[in-house]
């Protein structure tokens, strides 16, 4: 063996981007990683409906704190996936001394905290992977919730939580407003997607996330779905300070559009409440193209677009 060769450190590939990915796959993954790399700090913000724990990861140990979360809809598990193999190439970056996306990765945890909540909504996540026995209670609970919803493909078309209420529906900021848009458009019970529910911050990983952020001085969120290859960075009238600045910048390294959101899907989301309550940036991605849920054939080209975001988020901020 030579000197290079020594000096290269081997890896173990420990996130698999090949199959769709259960919450046990991703419990599995974050044993692993911290087998591996003791420096993460791995916890958990709270419990879902069936009391699974939701975890979050954090990376560095700088006074700056940002926050990353995916996997909030069941049929956008591949943000999961996205955010999962992040934290494992920080980790291979940070252990060798190496950089991450041109950036110091030693240099980066210095000087930041990177907190990631990789999936918000496990309970509907593990629908939409396969991974309930159509035999069993949980599944047909969904299935019974989804009968009144024919138009909606069950189980590819859940985004909801187990009580059937969107968690980025949830959130206190222009609450009423989507409760009026998604009411006028059928949602007026619990559904696979956009209900509301009967009032802001009734579920518990939606309240999990909420006080997370409280209990934290965050200085930029990032908020991860699919699909479209748009990012969002304001909300009414709330454009924080270089809010645009680094959204622009942002869509030049991932070549997505930055954009306005819809305004049937402008209120009560989690990007939303942030920029209303701390006027910091805050930014909605919608990774990836085509329905949900995406192929992981998608993973790839979806890694590579936003590895550059996830690095450049916490130097930012």
């Amino acid at each position: 063996m030579t000197y290079n060769q020594r000096k290269i450190p081997y890896f173990q590939e420990i996130v698999q981007t090949n199959q769709p990915y259960s919450y046990e796959m991703m419990r599995k993954n974050l044993r692993e990683l911290k087998e591996t790399y003791p420096f993460l700090e791995i916890g958990s913000i709270g419990q879902s409906v069936l009391k699974k724990d939701l975890p979050y990861v954090r990376i560095g140990a700088g006074p700056k704190k940002v926050l990353y979360h995916a996997g909030i809809h069941g049929n956008e598990w591949i943000t999961s996936v996205l955010l999962m193999k992040y934290i494992e190439a920080f980790c291979q970056a940070y252990s060798s001394n190496g950089t991450i996306a041109g950036y110091s990765a030693k240099k980066l945890f210095q000087e930041t905290s990177i907190y990631m909540v990789p999936m918000v909504n496990p309970d509907t996540i593990d629908l939409v992977v396969g991974a309930i026995p159509e035999s069993s209670r949980e599944y047909r609970h969904y299935q019974a919730i989804s009968c009144y919803f024919p138009n909606i493909p069950f189980p590819d078309g859940w985004k909801a939580n187990f009580n059937g209420v969107d968690l980025n529906l949830q959130f206190p900021a222009g609450w009423r407003q989507a409760q009026k848009i998604k009411f006028s458009k059928g949602y007026r019970r619990p559904a696979p997607r956009d209900f509301v529910g009967r009032a802001p911050l009734t579920e518990p990983e939606a309240i999990a996330l909420y006080q997370f952020t409280l209990a934290h001085n965050f200085a930029l969120t990032i908020s991860y779905h699919t699909q479209g290859e748009e990012i969002y960075w304001q909300f009414l009238n709330y454009m924080p300070k270089r809010g645009k600045e680094i959204g622009e910048l942002f869509a030049k390294l991932s070549d997505y559009h930055l954009t306005q959101v819809p305004f049937a899907s402008s209120f009560a989301g989690y990007k939303d409440w942030f920029l209303q309550t701390y006027n910091k940036p805050a930014y909605t991605i919608e990774a990836g193209l085509g329905e949900n849920p995406l192929s992981i054939l998608q993973f790839n080209k979806i890694y590579q677009d936003n590895l550059p975001i996830l690095v450049l988020g916490a130097i930012l901020a």
